[in-house]
């Protein structure tokens, strides 16, 4: 557990285990904690790095105008400062995101990417979308991020055998600095790398649960503008894949990860 001061702002870290380097990127809003049912997998063959990015958790919080493609520097000054590159990139939802633009932006940092139940553009067009915006912002000033942890904990994680994870997600939410929450939620309105996925030439798994709020089709029709691409959709699943059902998504994530070591990494059929 330790702090490192990269791109200009102080950012919390932790490195398990020995091997080749994967670097773990959570969703908005969160933390390292999202890969609290992954890290135990991987330590024992990778050397597995987690991180809260800039405006989360345990890292600084300056109040600044947030982008992806600001993250996305941030996790390239990181992987630089701990001179672990080319990493493996994990990501989930706005996580997925800034492994994206890393891969865009800094293709020599990155030997291959998993998109977990995120895509390479966040367009916010329709009356539907926007008031999916408007309604989080809207809760987030006038009921706080305790609230918005609880509306979100019973669509993630709905099942009565999930209250346990349920109520520490609530707990994890309350946390959230509220100014830092909605700067980052507004940097991913409208951000896009699509256009530059035909030039994305790393093994790449899309990790997706059956039931994320963007449909299958979306994955396999973005899955199929990249070359070396392959997709994965867990069944009975949310947004929160990891957390919900970590027993396929650490299968799949591991299957991945020891195909993609190998340079003649050949892409898999599809699981749908």
């Amino acid at each position: 557990m330790s702090r490192i001061r990269v791109n200009g702002v102080e950012l919390y870290y932790e490195v398990h285990g020995e091997g080749e380097p994967v670097l773990m990127i959570h969703g908005l809003g969160s933390s390292t904690r999202d890969w609290d049912l992954q890290v135990p997998a991987l330590a024992s063959r990778f050397r597995v790095v987690t991180y809260d990015v800039r405006g989360h958790a345990r890292s600084e919080k300056p109040r600044q105008r947030y982008t992806v493609k600001l993250f996305a520097a941030d996790a390239a000054a990181l992987i630089r400062a701990l001179n672990f590159g080319p990493v493996h990139v994990v990501g989930i939802s706005m996580g997925g995101m800034i492994a994206f633009q890393l891969a865009v932006d800094s293709p020599e940092l990155v030997r291959s990417l998993v998109i977990a139940n995120s895509g390479p553009a966040m367009p916010i067009k329709t009356l539907a979308q926007r008031l999916m915006i408007w309604t989080r912002i809207a809760i987030v000033r006038f009921q706080g991020m305790r609230r918005m942890g609880e509306v979100l904990a019973a669509r993630l994680l709905p099942k009565p055998e999930s209250a346990a994870a349920r109520a520490e997600f609530i707990e994890r939410w309350a946390t959230n600095d509220p100014i830092a929450y909605l700067s980052a939620l507004k940097g991913l309105v409208n951000w896009s790398v699509m256009d530059a996925l035909p030039g994305i030439d790393r093994p790449v798994l899309v990790l997706t649960g059956d039931q994320d709020y963007t449909p299958i089709a979306f994955k396999q029709a973005y899955t199929a503008m990249m070359k070396h691409a392959e997709l994965v959709v867990i069944d009975d699943a949310r947004h929160f894949t990891p957390i919900e059902r970590p027993e396929p998504f650490n299968a799949a994530l591991l299957s991945f990860l020891a195909r993609a070591q190998n340079p003649a990494f050949e892409v898999s059929p599809s699981k749908y």
